[in-house]
């Protein structure tokens, strides 16, 4: 019995090809969709209110909060970052830092720069969490302190954080970020506006790579001179001002970020806290409070607002950079099939068939198949069974959408935030816009790919996040 290899070919690449073609229009349909939304829900905001006015209309009415900020070995940043929270523009809030047994001289970097000394708080244990080897006040200020504990990962460090906070909100900050002074005081405007129904916010992140740091503020905004850093610059600009401002404005919004996200701590407590060694634990729990207020049938808001700014430091390297995607991408699976159920499901409405099919389709599905077209199409070419014409065509939709969603980002930034004061900067990112389609957007799905591997082997390795330190003045 003889093969028809070259038909046999022949059909496998055309099956291939309708896949990898239904799962890009799938993720072209998602992205044109965020795009509308986004543009829609731009063009209805009010005018930025300037700093000054947000102090006099919520100044008196704004709830206490407690910043929580775990810490595991930022020696190089977690000073500017406890700087930068001390002088925010918020009327009554504290800053707990979680100290998550780092190795490095994270704790000693604290106690020297704040006079930290030990004293006894009673807190509640309402949430599971590693011991707490001792807590920390400073003798500077009141409004820090300072939690030491055995490592247990960035949920479970959160989670003690949420024990030891005593106000009913709570805002959890990365041990490498740094909030705009008046960061706090926007997005606290939704639990004041609406405070029964507001469960969640979160606010924009950027990239903080070479601007200049002064006694933890902002005091000079510069684009990082490396690429990795850059091509960074527009990825976020994708996520926060057109996903997360898209699925925020028909509550469906997924993902408050872990290096930014104000929460209420009764529903936070209620859905038991930060899944305990998960990939993606800021993913996991905006998708257990959604779960947990359709379930009990409560009306409630999980709101993206784009003023509240907070800068973060981007992996400069290849193989931190490839670390950090892979476990984001093991997060994203993660999440996805812990609560599968939700997928499509009635119950669950718009959750459930928009936030939860943007998660099928963009985590899911698409690094798989993008990865499948990047290597099957060229050689379905190579052995021809696949014509010229279908693989320019291919070719040229990947790279042209790719740069049209980039630019159209750019333009949402500039239309919102304007944090990018020079004319050149915005022909840099332009550029960039289109560069990042040729080489790092694959390479970034390949990486994609390798988490999605991990995943399977079920590998829990969280790797080093080295960081090179914010360019300061002082400090």
């Amino acid at each position: 019995m003889s093969f028809d290899w070259h038909q046999i070919l022949l059909s496998a690449a055309g099956v291939i090809a309708w896949i990898v073609i239904v799962s890009g229009l799938a993720q072209t349909v998602v992205y044109i969709l965020q795009l509308v939304l986004a543009t829609y829900a731009l063009s209805q905001r009010p005018p930025v209110a300037r700093s000054s006015l947000l102090w006099h209309r919520y100044g008196e009415v704004a709830p206490p909060i407690a910043l929580i900020i775990p810490a595991y070995n930022e020696q190089m940043n977690i000073v500017e970052t406890v700087h930068s929270m001390l002088s925010l523009e918020y009327p009554n809030y504290e800053v707990i830092v979680v100290n998550d047994g780092s190795r490095d001289l994270t704790l000693k970097r604290l106690i020297d720069g704040f006079r930290l000394v030990p004293f006894q708080r009673p807190h509640e244990e309402s949430l599971t969490h590693e011991p707490i080897r001792g807590i920390y006040g400073s003798r500077t200020t009141d409004r820090l302190t300072v939690v030491d504990k055995v490592n247990g990962g960035k949920a479970d460090a959160q989670n003690a954080g949420i024990n030891v906070c005593r106000a009913p909100i709570f805002c959890v900050i990365d041990g490498d970020s740094i909030l705009e002074p008046d960061a706090l005081m926007r997005a606290i405007q939704p639990f004041i506006d609406d405070p029964e129904r507001t469960v969640a916010v979160g606010g924009t992140i950027r990239i903080a790579n070479n601007s200049i740091v002064e006694s933890g503020r902002i005091k000079a905004i510069r684009l990082p001179t490396k690429m990795l850093p850059l091509f960074q610059v527009m990825e976020y600009l994708r996520a926060f001002l057109m996903a997360r401002l898209a699925w925020s404005s028909i509550n469906t919004l997924m993902l408050v970020s872990g290096a930014f996200g104000v929460f209420r701590r009764r529903e936070v407590v209620a859905v038991g806290g930060f899944t305990k060694g998960s990939m993606g634990e800021d993913l996991d729990l905006i998708i257990k409070l959604h779960r947990h207020m359709i379930d009990q049938k409560k009306a409630y808001r999980i709101e993206f607002i784009p003023e509240p700014v907070c800068w973060t430091e981007a992996p400069e390297t290849l193989g931190v950079l490839a670390r950090q995607r892979s476990r984001w991408q093991r997060g994203a699976l993660e999440a996805f099939f812990r609560y599968r159920h939700m997928l499509f499901n009635p119950r669950y409405g718009r959750v459930g068939f928009l936030g939860f099919g943007h998660i099928f389709v963009v985590d899911v599905v698409g690094p798989v198949t993008e990865v499948i077209g990047y290597i099957l199409m060229p050689l379905f070419w190579l052995l021809g069974v696949l014509s010229v014409e279908y693989l320019l065509a291919y070719t040229a939709l990947v790279f042209l959408y790719g740069v049209f969603i980039s630019v159209s980002s750019l333009i949402l930034e500039e239309a919102e935030l304007k944090r990018f004061p020079r004319a050149r900067d915005l022909i840099v990112l332009t550029a960039v816009a289109v560069l990042e389609n040729f080489g790092y957007r694959q390479i970034n799905n390949f990486w994609r790919v390798k988490g999605y591997w991990q995943f399977l082997k079920q590998d829990n390795s969280w790797g080093e996040m080295i960081r090179t330190g914010f360019s300061s003045k002082a400090g």
